[in-house]
């Protein structure tokens, strides 16, 4: 069973060897505004500066602002030059925002608030999910869990574990729970990551996810959010296991 990536690989996070230095650029700067390096309600380097420092012409310098300003982190002003806003408006969802913050963060707060993130979102999705999931759905998350169960190596865990998630998102009926799930999807990529520096990890997934599919199967929406909730408990704890441990974070 074939389960495709939930994200596809974007050019501002890792960008090519290439002539073109927009992708370089537009990393370069969206990764030290989110670390504060320019923190918000500062100005970023003027356009001389800037065009000294990537050795670029104007236009390209210029597109790459206008990728940071359509992902919420800078705005233009003209005379005023490019001002970093604030973080609450950011598009923290935006796949390349959401990696940049993933790598300048320290583990332990990355792992903090996506852990509370997910608690609050999980496990009403689950529930949600058990009432109204079509059955088509519901072998998809079945499927997903399959993949899972084949799996040899914690890298070809990874992408079915995904999907199980994410089509319990999309099993909610609901298109913006679907999107925030499927928007999360590559936070959760570094989680799951993380615990597999675990050598049990699979061993210590199966079960989990097994209950929550359970539920999910005899529509028990009780029982998914309440699987979904020790699932999120117990990877928590493996987490801190690997962050206070000699093993190597992801």
């Amino acid at each position: 069973m074939e389960v495709k990536p939930s994200h596809r690989d974007s050019s501002y996070r890792s960008p090519p060897e290439r002539k073109s230095m927009h992708p370089q650029i537009v990393r370069d700067l969206g990764m030290r505004i989110v670390a504060g390096e320019f923190p918000p309600g500062s100005r970023l380097p003027g356009e001389p500066v800037l065009l000294a420092q990537f050795n670029v012409s104007r236009s390209v310098l210029r597109e790459a602002t206008r990728v940071l300003v359509a992902k919420g982190l800078v705005v233009s002003r003209q005379r005023a030059g490019v001002i970093v806003r604030p973080r609450s408006d950011w598009h923290l969802l935006d796949p390349d925002v959401l990696y940049w913050l993933i790598q300048s963060k320290q583990t332990d707060d990355f792992v903090d608030s996506l852990m509370t993130v997910r608690r609050i979102f999980e496990p009403a999705a689950a529930a949600l999910a058990a009432r109204a999931a079509t059955e088509e759905q519901l072998q998809g998350i079945a499927e997903a869990y399959t993949g899972m169960e084949t799996a040899r190596t914690p890298e070809e865990l990874l992408e079915p574990d995904l999907a199980f998630h994410r089509r319990i998102a999309e099993a909610t009926g609901n298109d913006l729970l679907a999107y925030i799930g499927n928007m999360l999807s590559l936070a959760l990529r570094e989680s799951i990551k993380l615990t597999s520096k675990l050598p049990n990890t699979h061993a210590l997934s199966l079960p989990r996810h097994k209950a929550i599919l359970t539920a999910l199967l005899s529509r028990d929406a009780l029982g998914a959010r309440q699987a979904t909730l020790v699932q999120l408990e117990e990877t928590q704890e493996d987490i801190s296991r690997i962050l206070h441990s000699d093993l190597e974070p992801a």
